[in-house]
């Protein structure tokens, strides 16, 4: 192994271990009343070395958003230039559902556990929220562009993706149980399947 992929290594275990301590610290004593010095001090760093890591405990909370954009992107870049930009899109999406599915039960654990902290914190949902429209503005670029088009203009741009991005949250959200990672992801892929199944083909071509 390269010295370089050691040194990655090692950050990306730093990474989880701070989000780890967080996570922990945030569902035992409350969000609000944790400091970025306490987790710091649980992984034995400085709050310098944490904010290497993340820029605020907000962005800790919401790495997940980073991601799945960064997922999201990636797959869009990887499809046909000719492909309907919602049939790309969804493909997006799969590979997004595809990467929870194949997480190892570490992975998984976080997930569950960012939930509870998000629903315990209402002012953390505005935060993520704001971090999926900033998502959901670079994808309509990326459609634009496929469609010719520029973003500042293209109404249908932002619909595609604002359709496609709903279609996961309605996934993730509805009808609403404290399950597990297994029924979580099985309602994600109903209701990508679903909106297939209800746009008539070719609505995104116009």
């Amino acid at each position: 192994m390269t010295a370089v992929g050691l040194r990655e290594r090692k950050k990306e275990k730093t990474r989880l271990a701070i989000l780890d301590a967080a996570l922990d610290l945030f569902l035992e004593q409350g969000y609000e009343s944790t400091t970025v010095e306490q987790i710091a001090g649980a992984v034995d760093i400085s709050p310098r070395t944490f904010f290497r890591y993340f820029t605020s405990k907000d962005h800790l909370v919401l790495w997940f958003h980073d991601h799945g954009e960064e997922t999201m992107l990636e797959t869009l870049a990887s499809r046909p230039p000719d492909e309907p930009p919602f049939t790309a899109l969804m493909h997006a999406l799969r590979a997004v559902l595809a990467d929870v599915r194949e997480g190892t039960p570490q992975e998984h654990a976080r997930f569950l556990k960012l939930r509870r902290i998000l629903d315990e914190n209402p002012r953390l949902i505005g935060q993520s929220v704001a971090r999926g429209t900033a998502t959901e503005r670079r994808l309509a670029e990326v459609v634009a562009a496929r469609r010719g088009a520029s973003a500042d203009d293209d109404q249908l741009s932002h619909l595609i993706v604002a359709f496609a991005m709903s279609t996961l949250r309605v996934g993730f959200e509805c009808p609403r149980r404290d399950g597990d990672m297994s029924e979580i992801t099985a309602r994600m892929a109903e209701s990508i399947e679903l909106a297939e199944r209800s746009l008539r083909p070719g609505w995104d071509l116009a």
